[in-house]
């Protein structure tokens, strides 16, 4: 049998239960339910590390943060992958096949190939104009005047709001079409492997207007709530969101949700052009997001938590000739089975030293009974373990302990370590021996002294918000560049100028102030436009 293409789909922040044909009504994804009609959804599919950086290295390499070295998403230029550890990419390249990354990667450095023949970038926050594909091509397609090409940031980061962009130039559809040109010009010689990375839904969610009222009259989920108290690092996740009232916040939820549906949108382009050139059952396809979005549940946002809205992930496979249409994996999955999977296709062996924690999905190799997830370092670090009935998680700041019952509870409510723990103390020692296991091999070197979890003194909760301003205008050169660029609050104004339940008084202007982000006087004036 001839080998494959390979088409790596990857969003960005997308939770486990986006998907209409995953059992999620309200959702509105035409082209993800069709993959999942025409392949298998693993429906037990986990981040194995929920945070964008560290994620995308245990796709690349198939391996844990104790070896790519990336267990959260701060490192400079200088840190980067191991060189003696392979990547799927320079695998498949070895072999034969034409590699490409389009869109968001978050690799590190920035440009490094990691065994990819081309690379075409798209980052949230670009340092350089001319580092990022996308960021140049919104300059040649009349958008050098901005500086927050995916949204704005500042005081708008969970806010609901509009893109900036038309709907062809938006980012999402970047990917989408560059995808399809390269399919248009692809060699006939050699098969492809593409990772098509799409940055949505990650916030802002600024989505194109015509998608932006796509859930305004749908009965969309309300967040979920917590009986028991959290951990130290769900507390201080809360601050990240800065809703004023429910109202927000559910029209938040619409356009993260309307971010998802136009991503959709252009998923099915791509694999329109898949079939019209006869590729597309010839192409094994995977779909999946690096980690899921609390999207105010319990309270929380973001992601590096835990809690299935944030390590729990949608995963689809396609390939007629191995993988049985409309069908349901129950077992556990997760990202690090991806590198095998795409070996195992392909028919190619694995030339790494270390023993990979992953197995090809679309075989019996691997004990799925069980799932482990772990992140970060020190006393914010924690790690955990998931079993059919089970998920025991183990926070190093201050040795705290969760313990969900995954078939009475599914929504992760109420913390049986605080409600019930004497009842549960068994489940809790055998659950916690077993992670103690895992952590000695696949976690982070000194988390485990005398066969037991390490504890740290707990952390104080930090207040903060998401402040980055764009990053690429502070380095360009040319002045009349400079002198082009929207001010930041003219961009905050126009991407709310449609949403008229954001309330500039009610939101943290003063953190943003204090910091020489905006100015008091704009930001008034603005208000005062919006008769605020």
């Amino acid at each position: 049998m001839a080998r494959p293409n390979i088409l790596l789909i990857t969003t960005d922040q997308q939770r486990f239960d986006t998907i209409h044909a995953h059992g999620y009504p309200h959702m509105l994804t035409e082209n993800l339910d069709r993959l999942a009609r025409e392949g298998c959804s693993c429906v037990n599919a986990y981040s194995p590390n929920p945070v964008c950086l560290p994620a995308r290295h245990n796709i690349i390499t198939g391996l844990s943060a104790k070896y790519h070295t990336f267990d959260d998403n701060y490192f400079d230029d200088s840190h980067q992958i191991p060189y003696d550890l392979p990547t799927f990419a320079q695998c498949l390249s070895d072999q034969g096949y034409d590699t490409i990354a389009i869109g968001k990667m978050h690799f590190q450095p920035y440009r490094r190939h990691n065994g990819f023949h081309r690379l075409l970038l798209m980052d949230e926050i670009p340092r350089f104009r001319e580092d990022d594909d996308y960021a140049l091509y919104l300059k040649d397609h009349g958008y050098e005047h901005l500086q927050s090409i995916h949204g704005v940031r500042h005081m708008l980061y969970m806010q609901p709001q509009r893109s900036l962009v038309r709907d062809e130039d938006h980012g999402s559809s970047w990917v989408a079409s560059e995808t399809i040109k390269y399919l248009e010009n692809k060699s006939k010689d050699k098969p492809f492997m593409i990772w098509a990375g799409f940055i949505a839904p990650h916030p802002p969610f600024d989505v194109p207007s015509s998608y932006a009222d796509l859930y305004k009259d749908r009965n969309i989920p309300l967040p979920l709530q917590s009986k028991t108290p959290l951990s130290t690092l769900a507390e201080e996740n809360k601050n990240i969101a800065d809703h004023p009232n429910t109202e927000t916040l559910m029209r938040a939820r619409e356009l993260y949700y309307s971010a998802i549906s136009f991503v959709d949108h252009n998923v099915g382009r791509i694999l329109d052009k898949l079939e019209e050139m006869g590729e597309l059952d010839n192409t094994f396809i995977m779909f999946t997001s690096d980690h899921g979005e609390m999207l105010g549940d319990m309270g929380t946002y973001q992601k590096f938590l835990p809690y299935d809205g944030s390590s729990k992930i949608p995963m689809i496979i396609r390939y007629p000739k191995l993988v049985e249409k409309n069908s349901i994996k129950k077992e556990f999955v997760d990202l690090n089975d991806i590198f095998p999977t795409f070996l195992d296709v392909a028919g190619i062996h694995y030339p790494g030293k270390i023993q990979l924690p992953g197995a090809s999905i679309l075989s019996n190799e691997k004990d799925r009974s069980y799932q482990y997830i772990e992140h970060q370092h020190g006393a914010r670090r924690w790690c955990c373990i998931i079993t059919e009935e089970y998920k025991y998680t183990y926070y190093y700041g201050g040795g705290k302990e969760e313990l969900y019952d995954r078939i009475h509870d599914p929504y992760e409510s109420e913390n049986l370590l605080y409600t019930h723990k004497d009842e549960y103390e068994e489940v809790r020692i055998d659950l916690r021996k077993k992670l103690i296991e895992l952590e000695k091999r696949w976690g982070l070197e000194g988390c485990i002294e005398n066969d037991d979890f390490k504890v740290y003194e707990d952390f104080e909760i930090n207040f903060y918000r998401e402040a980055n301003p764009p990053f690429f205008p502070s380095h360009l050169s040319k002045e009349y560049e400079r002198e082009q660029l929207w001010s930041l609050e003219k961009e905050l104004e126009e991407a709310i100028k449609e949403e008229e339940v954001v309330d500039l008084r009610k939101l943290d202007q003063e953190y943003f102030i204090t910091r020489n982000i905006v100015s008091k006087e704009k930001i008034d004036e603005i208000c005062k436009r919006r008769k605020q």
